[in-house]
Parts: C-alpha cells; sequence; structure tokens
C-alpha cells in the first residue's frame, strides 16, 4: 500500500496527510514489529532522539488523517540507505534487503515492487 483514505470517499474529494517513508518506517518498528525506540533507531542507522521525532510526526500524521477524515499518503522522504525496499503486491509486507529481491520472503510470491527508487516526479519505479 502507499497509504490509506477513509472508507467510502473518493480520493479526489480529500485532502490527504504526506507521510515519508522513514516516518511509516518507524510507525512499522516500533508498534508493529514492538521495538523499542533504542532497538528500531539501531535497525534504521539513526540516533535513537532522531527515531522518537519520526515516530512522533508518523503518529502526529495518523492521529490527523484520523480525526480530520483524510487519506494517508506515503511517499518521499530524506534518507540514505544502502538497502533495497521492496512491497509485495499480494501480501502486501514490506520487505527491506541488503541485496537485491525477486520474491517476498513472507508468502513467496515474486509479484514484488521497489519502493525506495524515486523517479524524480515522486513517484517510485517498479522493481527490475
Amino acid at each position: 500500500m502507499e497509504g490509506y483514505k477513509p472508507f467510502g470517499v473518493p480520493m479526489r474529494e480529500l485532502e490527504s496527510v504526506v507521510m515519508s517513508l522513514e516516518e511509516y518506517e518507524a510507525l512499522r518498528l516500533a508498534d508493529y514489529e514492538n521495538l523499542t525506540h533504542e532497538e528500531a533507531a539501531k535497525k534504521m542507522n539513526i540516533s535513537r532522539p532522531t527515531f522518537t521525532r519520526l515516530y512522533d510526526k508518523a503518529r502526529k500524521n495518523v492521529a490527523k488523517a484520523f480525526v480530520e477524515g483524510k487519506a494517508i499518503v506515503i511517499r518521499g522522504g530524506t534518507f540514505i540507505a544502502g538497502d533495497y525496499w521492496y512491497r509485495c503486491n499480494d501480501c502486501h509486507e514490506t520487505i527491506i534487503s541488503a541485496t537485491p529481491e525477486e520474491s517476498c520472503d513472507k508468502c513467496n510470491s515474486d509479484d514484488i515492487r521497489r519502493i525506495d527508487k524515486d523517479d524524480g516526479n515522486g513517484e517510485n519505479q517498479p522493481s527490475e
């Protein structure tokens, strides 16, 4: 997924909140993977205070979208990573790997797309 939107409202009628990939990753590591801020910061190769700032911003974006009925769009951000980031189009798992991947680690699908490679227009290129 590249975002969320309120049920039953066409995207063209919604305002949106933009969440960066690193804010999404902070939320995923802390709330989905149940890592401490210290553990998650190490995994992201950033300081614990920087992780906490990203995490807090992500939580505020989600709260704003829920309370104000806005869509959440996940894209962009400023990060340096030698890793490859993919999203599985079947199970929607985010895959982060030091090497190129051809299939999803969770469901073994080969229907994955690269989400860390930007084409210059704010859109991510599909995996090659």
